[in-house]
């Protein structure tokens, strides 16, 4: 019994020194395991630390939900293309920036920038847009002529850019900007028969909306017609509003006469006083209101001259742009006025009349 026990004491103490041994086993070992990861996490701290920063990207604003996003502010410009006449309506050139003053709803404007007609090197865009309705029969073929003659006279080529297009009771555009004159050629003289009714207002929404919006120049469309409206959705005041904020002047040459007048190479503009029916005021209106003129022909030199003054014209007008000290979108039409300075009161002069301050997209020119 005493052996016994005195064995089982053994077996006791040998079981407890294997336990303790094992303990400082594993306590060196995760001694030696944390010295281990501290080593391993200095080096890496001296590796990184040895090496460039990458560089944070920029990221865009954000807005944080239930905030509201930050207004965009559009500062606009008007564009003011200019034509000054002397009492024998002639074209006068050497005015200065001084010589004018920019009125908008009787307020004084600021003049940001003035270009002279010597200076005048913007790209010019324009529409050409010809009727083509039944009573056009017997006319097409000097319209014709007459257009062509025009267009190779106003293009610059590399430079500036026409339109041509025909309007009936389909508005149908025929050559889109371009500076080829062989282009513009075939597209006029295709033109071999007419539609049923004028679509007028439709075809100068239309292209003042689709494409002279864009245009990076200055902006006029031509309409030879010799009829009033007959089948548009649009309105003239539709017309005039999208010419005007699309800054596009307009021109009308009227051959409603028949190009059969009693006196040869005669035509007439708003200036001449005579009376003329419906169609005739709306046409003068469409132009007056932006800038440009209405001519009324009566034979085939009087539609030449009215094409070759237009073309003048183009290349003598003065560029204003302002920035209007009222420069809320509220829908509001704006009436723009012109004056010219004391000592130059013999002189008129033409500019569109006014826009209606909408926020909409024109391309800067």
């Amino acid at each position: 019994m005493a052996r016994a026990t005195g064995l089982t004491c053994r077996r006791i103490e040998t079981a407890i020194a294997e336990r303790a041994s094992e303990t400082d086993t594993k306590v060196m070992m995760k001694k030696i395991s944390c010295r281990a990861l501290i080593l391993s996490l200095f080096l890496s701290a001296a590796i990184l630390a040895q090496q460039p920063k990458p560089q944070k990207p920029i990221q865009p604003a954000t807005t944080e939900p239930g905030q509201e996003k930050p207004e965009v502010i559009n500062v606009r410009r008007v564009h003011l293309p200019i034509t000054v006449l002397d009492k024998r309506g002639q074209f006068v050139s050497g005015l200065a920036q001084n010589d004018f003053q920019v009125l908008e709803d009787k307020v004084p404007q600021q003049i940001d920038s003035f270009t002279s007609e010597e200076n005048n090197n913007l790209p010019l865009y324009v529409a050409v847009l010809m009727d083509t309705s039944p009573s056009t029969a017997g006319k097409l073929k000097f319209e014709q002529e007459s257009a062509m003659n025009f267009i190779q006279t106003v293009v610059r080529p590399r430079k500036d850019r026409v339109l041509f297009a025909t309007f009936d009771d389909r508005v149908t555009l025929r050559q889109d900007f371009t500076d080829r004159l062989e282009l513009l050629d075939r597209a006029v003289f295709a033109i071999k028969k007419t539609g049923e009714k004028t679509a007028l207002y439709d075809a100068i929404w239309q292209f003042c909306d689709e494409k002279m919006r864009s245009a990076q120049g200055r902006r006029a469309l031509v309409v030879i017609t010799d009829g009033e409206d007959t089948y548009s959705r649009a309105d003239i005041n539709d017309a005039i509003d999208i010419a005007q904020r699309t800054e596009t002047t307009l021109f009308a040459i009227s051959t409603k006469a028949g190009l059969s007048s009693a006196v040869p190479g005669v035509e007439s503009g708003h200036e001449s006083g005579q009376v003329k029916d419906r169609g005739d005021k709306d046409l003068d209106r469409l132009c007056e209101e932006t800038g440009g003129m209405a001519f009324f022909t009566g034979d085939m030199l009087a539609l030449e001259r009215s094409f070759s003054k237009i073309a003048k014209e183009l290349r003598s007008q003065y560029l204003i742009t302002y920035r209007p000290t009222n420069d809320r979108y509220d829908g509001s039409y704006r009436r723009v006025d012109v004056k010219l300075s004391n000592g130059h009161d013999n002189l008129k002069l033409r500019t569109k009349r006014g826009y209606k301050a909408v926020s909409d997209s024109v391309t800067p020119k």
